[in-house]
């Protein structure tokens, strides 16, 4: 990554639009980072080792991401992001001697299991005060209930949507509840004229979480039938019985609250038995993905509709995050990279703020240097002066790259979101919706 563009996520003022079109998931990913094997568990280092910012001594924390399973799709997009964060940061550097950013990366396999395990390997043997992770709603509360809630280590969930992190206030996220998007899906489906529904949900925290709001809603706020309510296993190689006793119902709308993997064998089991072009399909922001678009038919799940998380688009600091983004990977990203973004660069902030790097004192600051109290600032680079000239963590407010972060008494902030279809087997992005 040459200077240029370090300066240009580090120096400008920049807060953003989504993108149009989705990252490659099988592009090459060309940075000025050095992966290292870190010992166990299929861990990694990631740290940036050009244009550096100094001889300071190094910090480093801890990453849960998805690399292989279900979410795989979803946890290989953050990779990108956590990278152009950290070269970012780095060029800076953290604290008057400027100290090296590091983080330690290990795979939870897009289970809960495995999400554990690799938080136990980063906080017990490693020692990291502060952990980054996971995607899947149910890994992270796993890890927090198991793992970092007790050590005192502090935990940002880069991707986790389930209502249910919001009733564990440590937890914090830089994506938004999933409460108001259930409620927005719901509408979306009602306005359309539908009245009666089937749903099918993944049966873990984020489907219950999703699920419950959208069933809610669509009954007794806006008058439909949820004809059909039931859940599904994941990793299964055959989805043919849900979609035969969601086909048995007067249900016009079919809602998938699903992974990748998962929606594409019910799309291409859809498909073989004609139900999509007697029902509307619709979804989340989970079965928008590359991988579903070129593992099945085309025409197979045209005209569907969903609502995905997204960054404001009248702001600048997204659309420059997204230049970097393209003229380093040759790719477009979407929000769910300048959530990763977002979550290493506040976790450098806290760093930048804190007494101390503990557990503890991180804790202390890292919702203040979020929060709408302070001055805006768009970057690592502007916020370190803030408080390299004396100024507290709460004189600070970061806007991060994927909207205003602004993390509230429970761990969440506001969320901004986007109607998506699917035309001509792809995904096209349209209006705009507010939390």
């Amino acid at each position: 990554m040459d200077r240029r563009t370090l300066l240009k996520l580090s120096g400008l003022s920049l807060v953003g639009a989504t993108a149009g079109c989705l990252e490659g998931e099988d592009e090459d990913t060309t940075t000025a980072t050095t992966t290292e094997e870190s010992g166990g568990g299929g861990g990694e280092e990631t740290t940036t080792t050009e244009e550096s910012g100094g001889s300071g001594e190094s910090y480093t924390i801890g990453m849960v991401d998805s690399l292989t399973g279900s979410l795989a799709p979803y946890g290989e997009r953050n990779t990108r992001g956590r990278e152009l964060a950290l070269a970012a940061i780095n060029d800076v550097g953290i604290g008057s001697e400027g100290g090296s950013l590091r983080i330690s990366v290990e795979d939870d396999e897009s289970t809960n299991q495995g999400g554990v395990n690799g938080a136990q390997k980063l906080v017990n043997q490693d020692g990291v005060p502060l952990l980054i992770g996971s995607v899947g709603s149910g890994v992270s509360i796993a890890i927090h209930d198991s793992v970092t809630n007790d050590a005192g280590v502090v935990q940002i969930s880069q991707n986790s949507t389930s209502p249910e992190l919001t009733s564990r206030p440590e937890l914090l996220r830089m994506s938004p509840s999933g409460a108001a998007k259930g409620q927005a899906l719901a509408s979306l489906v009602s306005d359309d004229g539908h009245d009666t529904v089937a749903v099918t949900w993944i049966n873990n925290d984020y489907g219950t979480g999703l699920s419950d709001v959208f069933a809610e809603t669509f009954e007794s706020e806006l008058g439909g039938t949820v004809a059909y309510n039931e859940p599904h296993d994941q990793g299964q190689s055959s989805y043919s019985g849900i979609l035969t006793e969601m086909a048995s119902t007067d249900a016009s709308a079919w809602i998938f609250i699903t992974y990748a993997n998962e929606y594409t064998v019910m799309v291409n089991e859809g498909f073989d038995q004609g139900y999509n072009t007697t029902v509307d399909y619709y979804g989340a922001e989970s079965t928008v993905a590359d991988s579903i678009i070129e593992n099945t038919a085309p025409g197979s799940m045209d005209g569907m509709k969903g609502i995905t998380e997204s960054a404001p688009q009248d702001q600048e600091n997204y659309q420059n995050f997204v230049s970097a983004f393209e003229e380093n990977y040759d790719a477009t990203p979407t929000v769910w990279s300048a959530y990763a973004y977002d979550a290493v660069t506040v976790a450098a902030l806290a760093i930048e703020a804190a007494d101390e790097f503990s557990g503890e004192a991180l804790s202390s600051v890292v919702r203040d240097v979020t929060r709408p109290e302070g001055e805006e600032v768009f970057n690592f680079e502007e916020a370190a002066a803030v408080l390299r000239d004396g100024g507290s963590p709460s004189d600070i407010n970061y806007q991060g790259v994927s909207g205003p972060v602004d993390l509230d008494e429970n761990g969440d902030p506001p969320g901004y979101y986007q109607i998506y279809s699917v035309q001509d087997h792809e995904y096209v992005f349209g209006d705009y919706i507010t939390s």
